[in-house]
């Protein structure tokens, strides 16, 4: 517990203090990113630049294609097990509940129009339900019926966690809202009924995939990754995400990504230091199920996130530098790929409340054979 207290303190201080900081020391006027809700935009929009899309979509290609190319080769061979269960006849409440929220979400019937802003949320229940369900049906438990105090935890703490991002998304100002306007209360309650369904459905979605023997079989046996002090590697990465931070306001443009990256830099960097077991240990030994099953889910969530929000009436726009081009709904094709490391992020902190548990101490890196462990 003392632990946690730490972390969660440094956390905060880092996330909340910095950024704050750096347009102090900048002379620049607070005013402008303590606005609630926010709605002045202040950031420059950049232009569209070819080098960047070219550059980011290399790299992005580079980091990608062997984890595809060694996954896929893994997976065959490997036989999808029969469902174990019946589907369960509240998950056919979910699809009734998700299928009518949908057809509210994107029309806008004249008696409905008080109602018309609010149909995130139960868009979204509608969908956790339903995943707990399809996994339910493939490997007879769930998160939703196994854990459900645990899993219940995640709501309080998915509004929490996403209002971190809110927060630091007024130094960058890489989304903005649309649609009828709140009052700072009313905009505080559905914005926060909102978010309370981040973790949940990620971690919902995830646990769906790892039903998957052929998915969970596919992200086993990789090189195993070696970090020789990883103390020392901790600290100097929580020194550049800190200094990221404080510079996060004054180069928005170019810092932008460390709105996705920093919570995860510092909580791992902080387990790190403290010797505590974190996701990113698993890749020591050749198991990357955790991290790339989070990556999955959250790109999966992603695509709904985006879809569901498209044709929505309150809804949010996006403004990312230098790449904001070839859009799919209203993301720019580019910032899916920030869906990957924000999935391993949400990982992290869904640890702190439903711990996970490490592979053997024995290696299962490629070339060794090893039965596969439980990551979930």
């Amino acid at each position: 517990m003392k632990k946690t207290f730490i972390k969660l303190i440094v956390l905060v201080t880092m996330l909340v203090g910095l950024p704050m900081a750096g347009i102090l020391l900048a002379g620049r006027p607070l005013f402008l990113y303590l606005q609630f809700p926010p709605k002045t935009i202040y950031v420059e929009e950049t232009p569209f630049s070819w080098f960047a899309f070219i550059a980011y979509s290399l790299f992005i290609l580079a980091v990608l294609s062997p984890l595809v190319i060694h996954a896929f080769g893994r997976s065959r061979g490997v036989h999808t097990e029969r469902p174990s269960a019946p589907f369960p006849w509240w998950g056919w409440v979910g699809l009734l509940l998700g299928s009518t929220a949908w057809i509210f979400a994107w029309t806008r019937f004249p008696w409905f129009k008080p109602f018309q802003p609010h149909t995130f949320t139960p868009l979204w229940v509608a969908y956790i339900v339903t995943l707990n369900a399809l996994t339910y049906r493939r490997a007879g438990r769930c998160l939703m019926l196994d854990q459900p105090l645990p899993f219940l935890l995640l709501f309080p703490a998915s509004a929490a966690f996403w209002w971190f991002f809110e927060y630091l998304n007024r130094f960058v100002q890489n989304w903005y809202y649309v649609g009828p306007e709140f009052a700072p209360i009313e905009y505080f309650l559905y914005a926060t009924s909102s978010f309370s369904t981040v973790l949940p459905s990620f971690a919902s979605t995830r646990e769906w995939l790892l039903s998957f023997p052929r998915i969970e079989k596919s992200f086993q046996g990789f090189p195993c990754l070696h970090v020789p002090r990883p103390r020392c590697l901790a600290a100097f990465v929580l020194t550049v995400a800190g200094t990221g931070l404080l510079l996060l306001g004054l180069l928005p443009h170019h810092l932008f990504a460390l709105l996705w990256m920093s919570p995860l830099l510092i909580l791992v960097s902080l387990q790190a230091l403290l010797q505590e077991d974190h996701l990113l240990k698993t890749l020591a030994h050749g198991d990357w199920t955790l991290v790339l099953s989070s990556a999955m889910a959250a790109l999966i969530c992603g695509f709904f996130w985006e879809m569901w929000n498209y044709w929505s009436l309150a809804k949010w726009m996006y403004r990312v530098p230098f790449v904001h081009h070839f859009q799919i709904f209203e993301m720019p094709v580019l910032g899916y790929a920030g869906y990957l490391p924000f999935g391993v992020q949400c990982a992290v902190v869904i640890g702190m409340i439903i711990p996970f548990s490490l592979p053997s101490s024995r290696p299962t890196c490629r070339g060794e054979r090893f039965p596969p462990q439980s990551s979930r």
